[in-house]
């Protein structure tokens, strides 16, 4: 169907008349807790919620995200929403109930507000509508409502490889302030193994200290961002010592193993492969430390397990890449010409599997701004989680299709 005038128009009509429904299916998600990427109830709910606007297939898949699809054509269109979240840290830094939350100046304050929930509605609803309105002809819709938090790419690695979902184009409903956006960093995660000897304190001379085998080690990676790219885009690479975890008779014992855990935020041109070289080197050749790439090996809540190295590629596409242009067309035919040019996160999406791995085409569109991720401070306008659904009613009609 030909986008025009009278379609846009529609689609804002249909949104605003389902604006309470929209709504309340909003704030009923966020009540629902997830963290830990517990998600089976919070997935019933949306599922519900598709069952009542008509999708014509609704399945979980192996590792326990629910999927629903709408439209049969041959182009397939899917909407990634990851449904869980971070878990609410110490409840006393709360003002409010983190999952009843709180609107203030028509904001919502709550957990999962920003991260992510605040995509699902708009895309749930969002495609029923451009299924009404005829832009789903020729393409097979999907909302993937999965489990992010607990490692992105896991579950659209399990999607496409289990499932045999191959997605022609994927959008990505983390939030970006109502932009398109067109890539991010990637990362590695790494860990240090110094292996030591054991002893009393007391008697602390007779033990080899693991943990001090790692000070000058952490001290040279701190020191280490002078030599990473600075990509024009995807900016400068970073690294950060995240963690440690000591193993020790006691607390009054020399300590005979240390670990620490890094994260390596890399930038196009930097390999996995090199940066561990990179790690090396600073170690030295020595068979008290060991370096390695982390593994992800963890059971979903349906104990599931996918094995996968912990390495989350870069990716971008051009700003004038057809998918991006049709992200930034319908921006324009929404929300006026002065709608931005397309931008990136800062943080890690399942984009680094659909794009970094896949290559598959993908722009990010969502409401919220990621600095307020994770935060007690989560949060989103409830005017753009309305309009947000616009978008992802309009998107689908600008699609060149197979």
């Amino acid at each position: 169907m030909m986008v025009n005038h009278e379609i846009i128009e529609k689609i804002k009509e249909r949104v605003q008349a389902q604006r309470d429904d929209i709504l309340k299916f909003f704030r009923e998600i966020v009540a629902i807790p997830s963290m830990e990427s517990q998600i089976r109830e919070v997935g019933e709910r949306v599922a519900e919620e598709m069952k009542k606007l008509g999708y014509t297939d609704i399945w979980w898949d192996r590792m326990g995200n629910i999927v629903g699809v709408i439209g049969d054509g041959e182009t397939k269109l899917l909407y990634d929403t990851h449904i869980d979240t971070v878990g609410i840290g110490n409840p006393d830094e709360w003002e409010w109930d983190p999952f009843q939350g709180k609107v203030e100046d028509g904001v919502l304050y709550a957990r999962g507000a920003c991260d992510e929930k605040n995509s699902t509605p708009g895309m749930v609803y969002g495609l029923a509508i451009a299924k009404e309105l005829g832009l789903l002809d020729g393409i097979t819709a999907y909302v993937f409502g999965n489990m992010e938090e607990w490692n992105d790419g896991s579950a659209p690695n399990v999607l496409y490889a289990e499932e045999g979902i191959h997605p022609d184009f994927v959008v990505i409903g983390e939030p970006t302030r109502m932009q398109v956006f067109r890539g991010h960093k990637g990362r590695v995660e790494f860990q240090i193994k110094a292996r030591g000897k054991s002893a009393h304190a007391a008697n602390n001379y007779l033990g080899d200290n693991a943990i001090y085998k790692l000070l000058p080690i952490i001290e040279a990676i701190k020191n280490l961002e002078s030599e990473f790219i600075d990509d024009p885009f995807l900016g400068k690479g970073r690294i950060t010592v995240t963690d440690m975890h000591v193993k020790t008779p006691s607390i009054n014992a020399v300590p005979d193993e240390a670990t620490i855990f890094i994260d390596r935020r890399i930038t196009f041109g930097e390999e996995p492969e090199a940066e561990l070289e990179r790690l090396k080197r600073i170690v030295g050749d020595r068979d008290d430390i060991e370096v390695s790439i982390l593994k992800y090996a963890e059971p979903s809540y349906t104990g599931f397990v996918y094995p996968l190295d912990k390495i989350y590629p870069a990716w971008a596409f051009p700003e004038d890449h057809p998918f991006v242009q049709a992200g930034l067309k319908a921006g324009k035919l929404l929300y006026g010409e002065d709608f931005p040019p397309a931008y990136k996160w800062d943080f890690s999406t399942n984009g680094i599997f659909w794009a970094g791995k896949m290559g598959i085409p993908t722009i990010g569109f969502g409401p919220g701004d990621e600095i307020h991720a994770h935060t007690v401070l989560d949060q989103v306008k409830l005017d753009d989680v309305v309009r947000a659904t616009e978008f992802y009613a309009l998107l689908p009609g600008l699609l060149e299709k197979h």
